[in-house]
């Protein structure tokens, strides 16, 4: 029975498409932003979060680990990254929840399960099931099963992507998908492979193959301050976005810091520490610069 690694189900979102909405992340993501607020999704593999404020130092964990990636330091316990497997075993034993592996694996049968829980709330707000990441189409096999399923039971369904998949796994899920949420984040593909990881030929060459043959678009700019808010980057979002069929409209989502502290509990370094929220003037000011293109704007998801 094919699987996949699904690393949190959110319910009752509001900002992941119309309507109330169950968002299912999937785990593994070909990008790297230095903003991601999601870092448990971009690696596949599988990984521990590790909460020392919720360590009651009761040493079950220091019995239990197969590869000695916890060791007592004169009464204090030490987690060494480096040396974990990521298998779980402290995760069984761990009664606070200081360690917990950051995805599990789960069936087609398992994820239906859960999306049609809110069956109701779909029904009576237009909503229904988004799938997001890290990058969704990254489990392409998986997703298209569970998007089928959703077409079975007329469930509508949202895909967001950051588009750097090949044309064909586009193809394969488009009939499947009722709206696509398609991030872009950097023009110069320069700048877009030092910030992500990637350049963005691809990426741009799939968003107008799929607003040439899916009706339904949204493209959606998380703004980064110092980063991709400005003129030259917003000017050259708008001229793209504006010559593009079919897109319904443009959402920009202003920077947070809640991923910051996830970057900890995953033993990782946290890039832009110092980085801020674009206040409500500025992602207006953002908003009306793309709406001189003729786009519709929305600020937030």
């Amino acid at each position: 029975m094919l699987n996949g690694r699904i690393f949190n189900i959110m319910k009752y979102s509001i900002h992941d498409g119309p309507g109330i909405r169950t968002t299912v992340f999937l785990k593994g993501c070909p990008l790297q932003c230095q903003w991601c607020h999601n870092p448990e999704g971009q690696r596949f593999d599988q990984e521990l979060i590790y909460r020392p404020d919720k360590c009651i130092g009761c040493g079950q964990c220091l019995s239990i680990c197969p590869s000695k990636a916890v060791e007592n330091n004169e009464g204090q316990l030490h987690y060494f990254k480096d040396k974990c497997l990521a298998c779980g075993e402290c995760c069984n034993v761990c009664h606070t929840g200081a360690r917990e592996l950051a995805a599990k694996a789960m069936s087609l049968q398992d994820v239906m399960t859960e999306i049609e829980k809110d069956l109701i709330f779909y029904d009576e707000s237009g909503g229904g099931v988004t799938f997001s990441g890290g990058e969704a189409l990254i489990q392409a096999d998986f997703l298209i099963e569970i998007l089928k399923e959703c077409r079975k039971k007329e469930i509508h369904t949202a895909v967001e992507t950051a588009g750097f998949v090949k044309i064909e796994t586009l193809k394969i899920i488009s009939p499947y998908v009722d709206l696509f949420l398609y991030d872009l984040k950097l023009m110069d593909s320069s700048k877009h492979r030092n910030f992500t990881g990637v350049p963005n030929e691809q990426i741009l060459d799939n968003l107008r193959w799929l607003c040439e043959n899916h009706s339904q678009v949204i493209v959606r700019v998380a703004i980064i301050p110092g980063i991709n808010d400005d003129e030259d980057n917003l000017h050259q979002i708008g001229e793209f976005v504006s010559g593009l069929k079919r897109v319904k409209e443009i959402h920009c989502l202003p920077y947070h810091k809640a991923g910051v502290d996830k970057y900890l509990r995953l033993g990782r370094e946290y890039g832009l520490s110092g980085l801020n929220s674009p206040n409500d003037e500025r992602m207006s000011e953002i908003a009306q610069k793309l709406e001189q293109f003729g786009i519709k704007v929305k600020i937030g998801g």
